[in-house]
């Protein structure tokens, strides 16, 4: 392996290098800092050159210690001839005297305690910051600063530009050492895939000089222009990979047309006990004209928590089981799964609608029956978890998939699904989704909007609860459960196996509530590490009002619907994200009396204050999602590995919202002309595209 010493005196790059090249090959690198790149995302040189510094550092050319001038901002290089930390001071101060052969300078950091076991006497040191007098001393107050090696001549050439992420066995300018090389190489290693007419009237640079500037730039200027340039290339490439999916879709696929008439409207409508509201109409209405298409439909049906989807994924399955074609319902849970069976059975009862519930409990001679079943076309409904995925699983006539909360499912596993034929696609979310994220994560997807709920809903009323106030709603608790109401009393973990975490656990805190809170109530336990019949049991006896309050963690976080249930307690909210406690909430207020949500939480961490205050504010859904989308960015909210997102290293889609519309115009206007990607002139574009996001997009099809 190469040291860094090695490295100074080879030079420039004298091996020609290509993208693909691992970076193990590269000067400074070797097998072991190999590793250490692999745990930063970094195995090639394309991956290399796509590991964009964090933050930059321009410093004009270090002048001499005679040349500083106060109230002016310099930088400058000198020994350290002394130093002192000075800690009985109001405020402790760490200072040294900075010299070269001019002069010399105090320099001074405020609380700079962490700095006296680092700066030592005799180490040369880059200085830059504002010059003052302090006592006809020349003075830099807490200045950034570089420790430098002996022979480093021209310490901007170290420290200069980019400032990389690093980690403890590689440093940032060992990072930017590793790079220099592939720069000098940047016309072997990057293609351009946009004419000069585009880059000119789009005003972006060109992507060699875009990848020179990002990482050794020689302003700030250059930077912008920069990001710029390679922002636009993700989110185009992104757009672009949505687009031929879903072109894909519409002209290689085909499905069953299923048509509507007056008498089926009439006799599913009949099926429900109520008006459907304006929404619903609006939204069946874009669906029954997708169905009566011979292309798939591929729709996203978005709808806050208790807007009414389930009974517009029912109206579109008895459509399809009225064109004599079947159904799948797909959840992420079982409880979910189960709910959505109960929901069925309430509204087809009596019905000749052959339905069955099936999950992997479901083992042997029954579920052989069932599999026989469904394969000879006498189950019209099959409702279920992943388990419908199963290879075993086969439907004489597939014509409809509804899939349900679709950011616990990936992309491929809504394309295993339709895996022996294409059937019409709905997709479902009770987590709003804002638009920007809609754009990205469900490009390939037409939207469906139900914006408000069914009247007679009753109001909630959210209270973030701090220590001193846990008694008070304790007593209020206990006068809505004489009262005959029901609540929930969520927890953000099963179990504490750490004894000194402060965190409190759903099987800890049963105990207390059963026995010291609420002795005279039946409470009940609920979490995803019991037995699936055990979990069944909770539910029904808690839906039939034999449990008074429920103990339990996030599995009830979707699906379950029980109108009595008016309580809803989130032990330690501050420790669950936006989305989710919406979603929670959405538990209670489904029956008509007034319902309440006490968020518990003694935190004084301003981003999870600021989701708690927000919750007490609002109860909209989709500005609660645009909340959350600019605290944490749409990584933490649909991991990439779960959702298909793809995985972004520089645009921000929150950020760069313009830049996305304008890519997403033009990859799909790309798509349009060329399908593809078969023209000359799109090559570049193929290759890029298929390297990118070939994967998480599931695009090999077009290599």
């Amino acid at each position: 392996m190469r040291t860094d010493g090695d490295i100074k005196k080879a030079g420039k790059a004298d091996v020609k290098i290509k993208s693909e090249t691992p970076v193990q090959y590269l000067k400074g690198v070797g097998p072991g800092r190999a590793k250490t790149f692999e745990q930063l995302g970094v195995e090639t040189v394309a991956d290399l050159l796509e590991y964009f510094p964090r933050d930059y550092n321009f410093f004009e050319q270090p002048v001499k210690i005679e040349e500083l001038r106060p109230g002016q901002e310099f930088t400058t290089v000198g020994v350290i001839e002394s130093s002192e930390f000075n800690k009985f001071r109001r405020s402790p101060i760490f200072e040294v005297t900075l010299s070269d052969e001019t002069g010399s300078c105090r320099v001074v950091w405020f609380h700079g305690g962490y700095l006296k076991d680092k700066l030592q006497l005799g180490q040369v040191i880059m200085v830059t910051g504002k010059v003052t007098l302090y006592k006809h001393q020349l003075q830099m107050t807490n200045p950034k600063f570089f420790i430098l090696d002996d022979d480093s001549t021209d310490p901007a050439e170290y420290f200069g530009g980019g400032v990389y992420p690093a980690t403890a066995k590689l440093s940032s300018r060992q990072i930017k050492k590793i790079i220099a090389p592939a720069l000098e190489q940047l016309p072997n290693l990057v293609d351009e895939f946009f004419d000069k007419k585009l880059l000119k009237d789009s005003e972006l640079i060109d992507r060699i000089k875009a990848y020179k500037w990002i990482h050794n730039p020689p302003d700030e200027e250059k930077v912008s222009k920069a990001k710029r340039r390679l922002k636009y290339d993700e989110l185009f490439l992104m757009q672009l990979g949505l687009a031929l999916r879903r072109y894909r879709m519409q002209h290689f696929s085909q499905a069953t047309p299923l048509k509507n008439s007056d008498k089926i409207d009439s006799r599913i409508r009949k099926r429900f006990p109520f008006l459907l509201t304006g929404d619903q109409d609006e939204v069946i209405e874009e669906i029954t004209a997708d169905l009566a298409k011979d292309e798939p439909m591929n729709r996203l049906l978005q709808g806050d928590v208790g807007s009414g989807k389930t009974v517009v994924a029912l109206y579109a399955a008895l459509l399809a089981v009225a064109n004599k074609q079947q159904v799948a319902i797909m959840a992420p849970t079982e409880i979910l799964a189960s709910q959505h069976s109960l929901s069925i059975e309430r509204y087809l009862k009596g019905s000749e609608v052959k339905r069955v519930l099936i999950t992997g409990g479901i083992t042997g001679p029954k579920r052989k029956e069932i599999l026989w079943q469904i394969k000879s076309g006498k189950i019209d409904i099959v409702v279920g978890t992943v388990a419908l995925l199963q290879k075993d699983i086969e439907f004489k006539s597939f014509g409809l998939a509804v899939i349900d909360e679709q950011h616990k499912f990936g992309v491929h596993q809504r394309a295993q699904l339709r895996k022996q034929t294409t059937p019409h696609c709905l997709v479902m979310t009770a987590t709003p989704i804002p638009r920007t994220l809609a754009m990205t994560a469900f490009g390939d997807l037409d939207v469906s909007v139900i914006k408000h709920s069914p009247p007679g809903r009753g109001a909630i009323v959210t209270r973030w609860v701090e220590k001193k106030n846990r008694s008070k709603a304790f007593d209020f608790i206990r006068q809505r459960l004489v009262a005959k109401k029901q609540a929930y009393f969520v927890y953000p973990r099963i179990a504490n196996t750490d004894q000194s975490s402060q965190v409190k656990a759903a099987t800890d805190e049963y105990k207390i509530l059963s026995k010291k809170i609420f002795p005279e109530f039946n409470v009940g336990l609920l979490h995803g590490q019991m037995k699936s019949a055990d979990k069944q049991k909770v539910m029904d006896d808690f839906r039939k009002g034999k449990i008074d309050a429920l103990v339990s963690t996030v599995v009830i976080e979707v699906g379950v619907d029980v109108p009595n249930a008016s309580i809803m307690v989130i032990e330690g909210a501050d420790h669950f994200g936006l989305a989710q406690l919406h979603q929670l909430r959405g538990r209670i207020g489904r029956g008509q009396a007034k319902s309440f949500c006490f968020l518990f939480s003694d935190t004084d961490n301003e981003t999870a204050a600021s989701r708690l205050e927000i919750m007490t504010r609002s109860n909209d859904g989709f500005e609660i999602a645009e909340h959350d989308l600019k605290i944490r960015g749409p990584g933490e909210i649909f991991s990439a590995r779960q959702h298909g997102l793809p995985d972004l290293k520089i645009a921000n889609i929150i950020d760069d919202y313009q830049q996305l519309l304008l890519a997403r115009k033009h990859a799909f206007s790309v798509v349009e002309t060329d399908p593809m990607l078969q023209n000359a002139k799109n090559k570049n574009i193929r290759t890029a595209l298929l390297k990118k996001f070939g994967d998480s997009l599931g695009l090999v099809d077009i290599a």
